[in-house]
């Protein structure tokens, strides 16, 4: 008969239990909408030139000869209004000088305009801007810089002495912020209907300044790419008003796009925010991100396709087409029916979530907005704007703010009416004054540091009239965190009772309150002030079995079906 060796049981129950911590380990699901870098960042959207002033000496406040490009007011204002269309001075000091300001909000990246060179007058074609107009551009200038005409050149409006970008990146990145870079590959400049032809508008350079392309001022039908060398990167057709038309089929406008870019990315770029997306089709991007990330793995890019339709604008997330995540416009069109109207019903957004076998490949990868530089800025009142940021900064995707919209800023107006104005240091330094700042440093500083919010899967509970509620719950490695997410828009406190899918456990306010312990089916009663959000978090495994079963369903099913 074998006796038991006593050392052998003692190793034995010691080791038994840190086998089984091992084995649940291992058997834990992973809960993540997703880990992509760039969604732990919200993002602020900065229109360089009409930020802040930071360097008057490259305000070259006398250029453009007979067709001047500084300070141009749109005519046709009402009496105490205003909008320009010319330079205004912000540049790259004017920014990185408030880096601590848009940190301070709780923002991880700042997304600027284009920052490649542009012509160096206002333009003389197209048809006259006045207050109002859209697809005008006589007598505006490239101040927003989307007008390229060397993508390998910075426009000489933006860098000052000992700050050129790649100092600007470094700057920003040591005050913690990324950078995300706006970049244009559909079109350069205006390029035809000029009186007299202009220098530059129309042509492309290359890096070393040698003219590559020029439209010569002629309309698109006239360009002939197969006799003329300077007419093949366009193709000869219009698109946009009177911009050059790159040609998406040309090996010439890859090669040149990618080599700009990449260079970009080599002094600092952290992601692209790409324009005009959809100009383009999907096959030229499938080649563009595969060349930009076989040197730059997971490279960050998210387009902009000026459309509510998912089924148009999802096809740019999928990876066949080049894995690009894009701006949620049908999202941003129920955020604006929604909080611009104060008894307007919270499930008018449920079905633009599109959290299950939606359009999109991630629609957590998403970047959500409600407004920015090309739509009238959100028309709604300060408690619309702090509604509106309160689902923003809780809800999936990854959410951006255009510079103005923590006050309120031009609230309403359109491009030619105001919505691009020159925002300045002194509003900046009074924005902490406003209660619509305040709100959105509470809400945007707690998605900061919290991962479920940033990176979670997001289930709804209940979404019907000024009230919203769902969870978030981040499930990988050592973190596990279920966030309870309570949002009220009604002008009197709400009461809420959730027991729907509810773990058991202590749940901490984030924000501010006492903790609600809830027993084995149990609820959470908690009361949210009027306009106003509560956040109750959980930092353990979920384990209520109808909770997994339902997170384990939206893992499954989170992005787009295949085929």
């Amino acid at each position: 008969m074998l006796r038991p060796n006593p050392l052998a049981l003692t190793l034995a129950l010691l080791v038994a239990p840190v086998a089984s911590t091992i084995a649940n380990a291992a058997r834990s699901p992973e809960f993540v909408g997703t880990d992509a870098p760039m969604a732990s960042n919200a993002i602020y959207f900065v229109m360089t030139d009409r930020f802040v002033n930071g360097d008057t000496s490259n305000d070259h406040r006398h250029q453009g000869g007979a067709h001047p490009t500084w300070n141009i007011p749109v005519p046709g204002a009402p009496k105490g209004e205003s909008a320009n269309i010319g330079y205004l001075g912000g540049d790259f000091k004017g920014v990185l000088d408030n880096a601590g300001y848009i940190k301070g909000m709780g923002f991880g990246a700042v997304w600027i305009t284009p920052i490649v060179d542009n012509p160096d007058q206002a333009f003389t074609g197209g048809d006259p801007v006045h207050w109002g107009s859209k697809f005008t551009d006589r007598g505006k200038t490239g101040y927003h810089g989307y007008w390229g005409v060397n993508f390998y050149k910075v426009d000489e409006h933006l860098p000052s002495k000992g700050l050129d970008y790649r100092q600007f990146t470094a700057g920003m990145h040591a005050d913690g912020l990324k950078v995300v870079q706006d970049i244009v590959l559909n079109h350069g400049s205006p390029a035809f209907t000029m009186p007299v032809r202009q220098p530059q508008f129309g042509q492309i350079f290359d890096k070393n300044g040698k003219l590559i392309a020029d439209e010569q001022n002629l309309p698109p039908y006239q360009l002939d790419p197969v006799r003329n060398p300077l007419h093949r990167f366009y193709h000869a057709y219009d698109d946009l008003v009177q911009l050059s038309n790159n040609d998406d089929q040309s090996p010439m406008v890859l090669n040149y796009m990618v080599g700009a870019y990449e260079q970009w990315i080599d002094e600092g770029s952290d992601a692209f925010r790409i324009d005009t997306i959809s100009h383009m089709s999907t096959t030229f991007w499938k080649q563009f991100s595969a060349r930009i990330r076989a040197k730059h793995p997971g490279f960050f890019m998210v387009g902009e396709a000026f459309d509510y339709s998912p089924d148009n604008i999802g096809k740019f997330t999928w990876p066949q087409n080049g894995g690009i995540s894009v701006l949620d416009f049908p999202l941003r069109g129920r955020i604006a029916d929604v909080f611009e109207h104060p008894h307007s019903d919270y499930a008018q957004i449920l079905d633009r979530l599109y959290l299950t076998n939606g359009p999109y490949q991630n629609p957590y990868e998403l970047v959500t907005f409600y407004d920015n530089h090309d739509m009238a800025r959100l028309n709604a009142s300060d408690n619309g704007f702090i509604d509106a940021d309160n689902f923003l900064f809780t809800a999936r995707g990854i959410p951006a703010i255009y510079n103005g919209s923590e006050i309120g800023f031009e609230r309403g107006k359109a491009e030619h009416e105001g919505n691009r104005n020159y925002f300045g240091q002194q509003r900046i330094d009074n924005a902490p004054k406003s209660p619509i700042y305040q709100h959105l440093k509470r809400i945007a500083t707690l998605r900061e540091r919290t991962p479920a919010l940033q990176r979670g899967l997001m289930l709804p509970i209940r979404f019907a009239g000024q009230q919203a509620s769902f969870y978030r719950v981040y499930q990988k490695g050592d973190i596990h965190q279920i966030a309870l997410v309570l949002l009220n828009k009604g002008d009197q406190p709400a009461a809420f009772n959730v027991s729907d899918k509810l773990q058991a456990g202590t749940w901490k306010p984030a924000l501010d309150g006492t903790a609600v312990d809830v027993p084995a089916n149990g609820s959470l009663k908690a009361t949210v002030a009027a306009h106003d959000v509560q956040v109750y978090l959980l930092n353990a495994q979920a384990s209520r079995p109808d909770l997994v079963a339902e997170l384990t369903r939206l893992m499954q099913e989170r992005g787009h079906p295949p085929h």
